[in-house]
């Protein structure tokens, strides 16, 4: 069988000479100690949280702040990998166009990455749901600390993909609130339910027609926002190569599949474009 350095150098002679834009999912952060929600690394299922669900129901929010706060020291603890930094030593390179990203764990940013799009928002800041202030979420974990200090904060959890941990009960949990206005608040992301702000996603067009390629990885494309992407990129005819340890609605369409992993895969890339 031949190496993976072999196997890819007939998708960097695809690539030469082209601008890549870059599409990544959660089996990007998996190796950063972030499950994905399906397939290789992906944490056991459980029944996603909903922007209806949120939104209606207070118990909801206690549950779900008290479980992103039980998770949020090793969430935001993460730190960017190998494939992260390769794809942001392609931008300084000059040979990506940025990064198109389903993560809301911020580590393109880290990794130094500068052109990047969140579609689904970020865990790492939070809003206020009347009067739209912003807040940072470490603001937000030390206020929930000052509301509950009989929480005790273990040292290692069970992660579920979005820094969530399922909390045995919510009994005695006072919610955090907006410091201006006393009012609800929500990380600044998009639920389940909830569509892709109309401005995010023309940004993200306008990123992938700056591109003359697109790299898929980590990413299944089982969500929408993802396959959007996808046929943006067919319609220009753009080669199109996916980068993911599992099959993905899109190996048909694609003119290269690597089923490896994107750590491995993205700095060898990097080395042979560069």
């Amino acid at each position: 069988m031949p190496s993976l350095r072999a196997q890819l150098e007939p998708v960097a002679e695809l690539l030469a000479d082209r601008r890549i834009a870059f599409l990544t999912g959660a089996g990007l952060s998996t190796d950063s100690g972030i499950p994905a929600y399906r397939g290789a690394g992906s944490s056991p299922r459980r029944a996603p949280m909903t922007v209806q669900t949120f939104l209606g129901s207070e118990q909801a929010q206690r549950r779900y702040w008290l479980g992103g706060h039980l998770g949020w020291r090793s969430f935001g603890a993460a730190e960017a990998n190998a494939g992260h930094r390769a794809i942001a030593g392609l931008e300084k390179a000059g040979r990506s166009a940025g990064v198109i990203t389903q993560n809301v764990d911020g580590l393109h940013l880290a990794a130094g990455s500068e052109r990047v799009v969140e579609l689904h928002g970020t865990m790492r800041t939070v809003l206020c749901l009347r009067c739209g202030q912003t807040f940072a979420r470490d603001a937000v974990a030390a206020q929930i600390e000052r509301r509950n200090p009989w929480l005790d904060v273990p040292d290692e959890v069970l992660l579920g993909p979005d820094g969530d941990v399922r909390p045995e009960s919510t009994d005695g949990f006072v919610l955090p609130t907006c410091t201006v206005c006393g009012g609800p608040l929500k990380p600044d992301l998009v639920f389940f339910g909830e569509f892709i702000p109309t401005e995010r996603f023309a940004t993200a067009e306008a990123l992938l027609r700056s591109g003359d390629a697109l790299i898929v990885a980590g990413s299944s494309l089982v969500v929408n926002s993802g396959i959007r992407i996808i046929e943006r990129a067919r319609r220009r005819g753009l080669p199109i190569v996916i980068v993911n340890l599992e099959p993905t609605r899109a190996d048909t369409w694609a003119s290269a599949t690597i089923a490896a992993s994107t750590s491995v895969v993205l700095p060898t890339l990097q080395e042979l474009l560069t």
